[in-house]
């Protein structure tokens, strides 16, 4: 019976269990939150440095040749003749780098 209540007592405070809340923020931060910051400011750099010509996919996987870009609004060939308006933030990425990956 003894070891049982000695087992339930207090051991710290709350020094060790701020400390293990302040570490899992820290890991909710670098592997979570950091790297979506970081992949927004690159597709946001993307989409600002888009040029006519470029073989570009869009998020819904349309693949086509950039032949007009205004404001935020780009046209996209996709076949000779057939042109498409879309939204500059519905740019995925570019062509090329997928085949890169891939």
């Amino acid at each position: 019976m003894q070891t049982i209540l000695l087992q339930a007592a207090p051991d710290g405070g709350m020094l060790p269990q701020l400390l293990m809340f302040g570490a899992i923020i820290l890991v909710f931060y670098f592997f979570m939150i950091r790297p979506q910051q970081k992949k927004m400011r690159d597709q946001k750099k993307f989409r600002e440095e888009l040029t006519k010509g470029m073989n570009v996919i869009t998020i819904g996987g349309m693949h086509g040749r950039l032949v007009g870009i205004e404001d935020d609004i780009v046209v996209i060939e996709v076949d000779k003749g057939i042109r498409l308006t879309f939204d500059k933030t519905s740019i995925s990425m570019e062509a090329t780098a997928r085949a890169q990956k891939v």
